[in-house]
């Protein structure tokens, strides 16, 4: 098998615990011709003190302000390919990565050339052998779900697969791929960005793909995982963003559309959803949002109304 330069980059906001357990996991890979780029944002917890003492060959970059989890990766994403990396994975903070997962990852890469982006096997990491994704498919209505999700893994997934998207928290790009079709959209600021990134290399010709036995455990999204407003918000304008970026065909804007006109009357007639009254109004502002073609950062949050 090559052994191609593998730069992680890996985005850090106040949580210097999860991002050294992150980089101890990464010094134990038995894939030895990789390097790790620290990107943090803002940091007041001494996390950039801690990581360059106790990791002084990992890179650390200091990000001039938020660009929101796309803008802030893009210059890790940048700054690797300056780098010469071969593959550039982006990895949340928050994960821990089996010792053979960079090597069944690159030996799943390296397997074709036209496989652009490669993604592992996800599990809870308070469920260690529960699915949290095998990989994403697209809905008609363009909606994302994750395959397997809070499946206990028993073999179902065999072996690597052809997928339409894979999660943020742990992928792997080649560099053509980069190079062709850029880097993730920061438009979109946070939420879909990964899905929408995988959807562009598609349409470019390029094969996303899962490797179910490169093994990594994701602290964030656990089963009993609660969305705030601001994810409802995103959520709802960057699924729009991208249907219409990607010219989706009319009956899944049509079923998208209405799916989110059905979540608002419900969540604003039905009683029993009185509790979802912020996440009617974060939708209600996201969908308006991207009518007017407001992207970037959420504006400040509508003031919800009975």
């Amino acid at each position: 098998m090559s052994q191609p330069l593998v730069i992680g980059v890996v985005l850090n906001t106040n949580r210097r615990t999860d991002t050294l357990a992150c980089l101890e996991s990464l010094a134990r890979s038995d894939y030895h011709n990789h390097k790790t780029i620290v990107l943090d944002n803002h940091s007041t917890d001494g996390s950039l003190e801690a990581v360059r003492a106790e990791f002084p060959d990992v890179e650390t970059i200091e990000l001039s302000r938020n660009r929101g989890y796309a803008g802030n990766n893009n210059v890790g994403i940048r700054a690797a390919l300056d780098r010469r990396a071969g593959w550039v994975l982006v990895l949340n903070e928050d994960t821990i990565l089996d010792p053979s997962c960079l090597t069944e990852l690159v030996r799943v890469g390296e397997s074709d050339p036209q496989i652009g982006m490669v993604g592992p096997m996800v599990y809870h990491f308070d469920e260690p052998d529960t699915i949290q994704s095998a990989g994403g498919v697209l809905t008609d209505s363009w909606d994302s779900e994750h395959r397997g999700k809070d499946d206990r893994d028993i073999g179902q997934f065999d072996g690597p697969q052809e997928v339409d998207w894979l999660t943020g928290c742990a992928i792997m790009v080649r560099r053509a791929v980069i190079e062709q079709i850029g880097v993730l959209d920061e438009e979109l600021f946070i939420y879909f960005e990964e899905t929408e990134w995988c959807v562009r290399a598609q349409r470019a010709g390029w094969r996303i793909v899962h490797a179910p036995a490169a093994k990594l455990w994701h602290k964030g999204v656990q089963r009993n995982y609660r969305p705030t407003p601001t994810f409802t918000y995103y959520m709802t304008r960057n699924r729009l963003r991208m249907m219409a970026k990607h010219h989706a065909p009319i009956h899944a804007r049509v079923a998208a559309l209405l799916q989110t006109l059905r979540t608002l009357v419900s969540w604003t007639v039905k009683p029993k959803w009185r509790s979802m009254r912020e996440h009617r109004d974060a939708m209600w502002q996201g969908l308006l949002d991207f009518a007017h073609h407001r992207m970037g950062m959420r504006p400040a949050r509508v003031k919800s109304s009975s």
